[in-house]
């Protein structure tokens, strides 16, 4: 039976189909089952469709409970995997793992009306479950979104809110993008004026315009060590990975204004413009030891296998001129000042190696490296060793880095700009507010293919899955945030999760619908037809095509 004669599904399952005659309606008396792997899940069904519906939905053993949820890695249904049945007797949801179960649950409450996503019962709603068989698996592991918290602040029971959503789409990753020119977002106990004074600037460009303007209002924000216990744990809970980034060796203005011994160029500001800029780190062993010591704060803090270090848009020209920086270039036999970058972040990448985790880093991380048989530089020269076997490369300028690192046995992330940078404008009608970067319309997201054409199979393996970014230059509210990525963040999921072909004309509808679910939730989306007047930026300049 088609989808299209299903509830409107989203992400698209694998196999879908209408189940045997007779539905199940939740109502008072309706008892939920859970074997021990299934806990979680349980605590979260009865939570979250508990409090839409007003229903106690309590526990009750599996002979006797109408819901029942189990975990089953024998069923045969792969990686974070799930079987749905749903019939008049009542619904099973058996997952591979726990993770799998937790997305069966979600395509449970999908089932139902969308009101089911609303924190409160509204009064006489029908909480109906429809006779369906669904059996369903991720085609990506790595379903990503980056947020960057470092140009605006998110206040963290937002980070939360946003856990929340890509939970519902059934993302895993979190990538937070926590330093940056323009403040320094997580508390180091051991450098405690990164976040005294590297979190705050004292105004923020408004728009892309040249020459630039401000607000001349000061802006800042930052997380405690618990608050980042608590995300992670609230994202653990709902099968989020949580990746921490601390961008270097460039976008370094923040940390090198708390302690001006970091960089090239003594005491500096924060930044309070968005752009390129050419204050970098010095390439010490204080600034080594520094920055380890920073790493391992992390590492305590963020679970994740996973640690990014930036390495992208690093400016050479102060290293150029730097005493520091040449006799380093020296002494470790580079030939030029690209090399020498690759050399700090292979620093980096041993000294995570040793704490048992992967470096991750934007495709920059290439440059200046050659692996053994091959010259991915170009240049016919040669290097005794390069970035270790498990750093994974994220490629953003386009396919190019993600094509190079997965020939070079390097896993990967893609991320091309144009089409996973949720920043860019969503048409080209002079009411999107502060447009810049190309046009990304939901289909373009939707119909993306993050596998790029001729790679062996051998190398196609090495792509973990895709990510889309949220750099928030031009989102300075929650509400601006909501605008730019909803609805597209919902095509992404699918693009990451389903298998087979896609059709946007056949996707539409069911996003249509999908908006429902996002309006119950608060979510302030765009509307698929253009901006609502108040989320236009009338006055503020963009760039780009």
């Amino acid at each position: 039976m088609p989808h299209t004669s299903l509830p409107s599904l989203l992400p698209r399952p694998t196999s879908a189909a209408a189940g045997e005659p007779g539905s199940l309606t939740l109502t008072q008396t309706t008892r939920v089952s859970a074997d021990a792997p299934a806990a979680g899940v349980l605590a979260w069904l009865q939570r979250e469709i508990g409090a839409a519906t007003g229903l106690p939905l309590g526990t009750g053993d599996e002979d006797s409970a109408q819901i029942r949820l189990s975990v089953d890695p024998r069923a045969g249904l792969g990686r974070e995997g799930y079987r749905l049945i749903v019939d008049g007797e009542g619904a099973i949801i058996v997952g591979h793992d726990p993770a799998g179960l937790f997305y069966g649950a979600q395509t449970l409450r999908q089932l139902l009306p969308a009101d089911a996503y609303r924190r409160a019962p509204l009064g006489d709603t029908a909480w109906t479950l429809p006779p369906v068989s669904i059996t369903d698996a991720p085609r990506f592991r790595w379903r990503g979104v980056m947020l960057d918290v470092a140009r605006h602040f998110l206040p963290k029971h937002e980070v939360l809110r946003f856990i929340d959503l890509l939970a519902m789409h059934k993302l895993n990753v979190l990538h937070l993008h926590l330093t940056d020119d323009q403040g320094w977002r997580v508390q180091i106990r051991r450098y405690p004026r990164l976040t005294e004074v590297g979190s705050w600037r004292t105004e923020s460009q408004q728009g892309a315009g040249r020459p630039p303007t401000f607000d001349g209002r000061p802006h800042g924000g930052f997380y405690t060590q618990d608050d980042i216990r608590e995300i992670v744990a609230y994202a653990d809970a709902r099968h989020v990975s949580v990746v921490p980034e601390v961008d270097v060796p460039g976008h370094s203005q923040a940390a090198i204004h708390a302690y001006p011994e970091l960089g090239e160029s003594g005491d500096i500001p924060v930044g309070t413009q968005w752009g390129i800029f050419d204050e970098v780190l010095a390439v010490t062993d204080h600034v080594l030891d520094f920055y380890r010591n920073v790493l391992d704060e992390l590492i305590d803090l963020f679970p994740s296998t996973y640690v990014h270090v930036g390495g992208d848009e690093c400016p050479k020209t102060q290293w150029r001129s730097s005493p520091s920086a040449q006799q380093r270039i020296r002494e470790e036999g580079l030939a030029d000042e690209d090399e020498l970058q690759s050399w700090f972040i292979r620093q980096l990448d041993d000294h995570l190696a040793k704490r048992g985790r992967r470096l991750l880093g934007w495709d920059e991380i290439l440059e200046g490296w050659l692996w053994e048989g091959g010259d991915t530089a170009g240049d016919g020269r040669g290097r005794r060793e390069g970035l270790s076997p498990d750093a994974t490369v994220m490629s953003w300028r386009g396919e190019e880095g993600g094509i190079a690192a997965a020939r070079a046995g390097h896993d990967v992330v893609m991320s091309p700009t144009h089409t996973s940078y949720l920043d860019y404008k969503q048409s080209e009608s002079e009411d999107e507010p502060v447009p810049v970067g190309t046009l990304l319309r939901v289909e373009d997201v939707y119909l993306a293919e993050p596998v790029p054409a001729g790679l062996t199979e051998e190398e196609a393996a090495h792509v973990l899955g895709a990510q889309v970014n949220v750099w928030t230059e031009h989102m300075d509210t929650p509400r601006r945030l909501d605008y730019m990525v909803f609805p597209r963040l919902s095509a992404f999921a699918e693009q990451v999760w389903s298998t087979g072909g896609r059709d946007y004309a056949e996707f539409e509808p069911r996003l249509r619908a999908h908006l429902d679910r996002l309006a119950a939730l608060g979510v302030e989306y765009r509307p698929l037809d253009g901006p609502r007047p108040w989320q236009t930026r009338p006055g503020l300049v963009g760039w780009g095509s």
